[in-house]
């Protein structure tokens, strides 16, 4: 079986640093904000570029923290994408502000830019773009949109560690970034986590005490808070993982540029654009084809997994009918219908990849 992911592999390569780490930390027996966190947040605001980084419990807390500290709230609207995990959109509704969704651009898959300023209205406060399987977003454009008309801009970089725009990192643009360390993300641990990064110090300064209880002295609560800390053995992973990131990156670009050069030449595929803004880092390696349902029927009766990210836009989900009646964004529900994940590891060796190659050629 060839897996969407090789989680064992990664660990097994870094085994000995990683256990290491942990039972230094089990030892040290300092589990809530400890050694670890605080210099995990050192060390990944320096590789970011951000002047502040602060660890949170998962990725959908990161936007949901971010959103408050940004100053969203009860009324407002937040302008994004329909094609991205439902976090980036709970995230919105958590803090009281609306979903405002933006068609895509077909061959990012990320927001079309073209398309923002027709939906921002008196109510806009924030535009938040998603850095959608590692392909940065139009930062440049999106600023300037946001700064024209006095909105923030806050960055989804759930699936982006590492991606940067002519130097800069996803996550270091706008005024917060968002990151996820689910395990199968290009800078993974082995459970829930996430980071916040900004360059305010005072967004820096509300997220720490968001995120712990409303509180910045013990027992001492300022506002209403939140139980959302990144965990010391999680952040003893992430330093390990944090060291090699680039190499981990460049692996998924070399499998992902081999994929392309062999799916370029099929009839009845599209593989995903590299648009040259930016690095594409590759979280997800998706393709779009009319005939997806029989590739990946060809691919499962080999044990070769693969996945659909996303089948149901945010638009068309059942839990947003009532807002979104009537709302139409073709782009989206095209490459919805067409998309497909292959696998994509720094660990996939070629011969898999010619492998699954073969087995899309043949079910052509």
């Amino acid at each position: 079986m060839i897996p969407m992911v090789d989680l064992k592999g990664q660990y097994l390569d870094i085994k000995d640093e990683i256990d290491q780490g942990l039972l230094q930390a089990l030892e040290a027996t300092q589990f809530i904000l400890g050694p670890n966190v605080r210099a995990f947040e050192e060390e990944a605001a320096g590789y970011l570029g951000a002047s502040h980084a602060v660890g949170c419990a998962s990725g959908t807390d990161a936007l949901h923290l971010a959103l408050i500290a940004a100053g969203v709230g009860e009324g407002d609207e937040v302008i994004t994408t329909p094609f991205t995990f439902i976090a980036t959109a709970e995230a919105i509704l958590y803090v009281g502000a609306k979903p405002v969704y933006v068609d895509i651009d077909e061959k990012s898959m990320n927001i079309d830019v073209n398309q923002i300023e027709d939906a921002i209205t008196p109510k806009t406060r924030a535009i938040l773009p998603v850095h959608l399987f590692g392909q940065p977003a139009d930062m440049a454009v999106i600023q300037s949109i946001a700064d024209k008309h006095n909105l923030v801009v806050v960055e989804d970089c759930a699936q982006s560690f590492g991606a940067d725009i002519d130097g800069k990192q996803t996550g270091s643009m706008g005024i917060a970034g968002c990151f996820s360390f689910f395990p199968s993300k290009n800078l993974g641990c082995f459970g829930d986590g996430g980071l916040i990064t900004t360059n305010d110090e005072k967004i820096a300064e509300h997220l720490r005490v968001l995120r712990n209880h409303g509180s910045w002295q013990r027992y001492h609560h300022s506002e209403l808070g939140f139980n959302s800390r990144l965990d010391e053995l999680q952040a003893v992973i992430l330093r390990a993982k944090l060291k090699r990131i680039d190499q981990y990156n460049e692996g998924r670009r070399r499998v992902a540029h081999r994929y392309s050069a062999a799916l370029a030449e099929m009839d009845g595929t599209t593989p995903p654009h590299e648009d040259g803004i930016g690095t594409h880092v590759y979280h997800q390696y998706t393709l779009l084809s009319a005939k997806r349902d029989q590739i990946m029927a060809a691919l499962q009766a080999q044990q070769i997994a693969c996945a659909v990210y996303y089948p149901i836009p945010l638009h068309q989900q059942e839990v947003f009918a009532e807002m979104c009646q009537g709302v139409s964004l073709p782009v989206t529900e095209k490459v919805a219908s067409q998309c497909m994940s292959l696998p994509v590891y720094p660990e996939l060796e070629d011969d898999k990849v010619d492998q699954i190659l073969e087995v899309i050629r043949g079910a052509l």
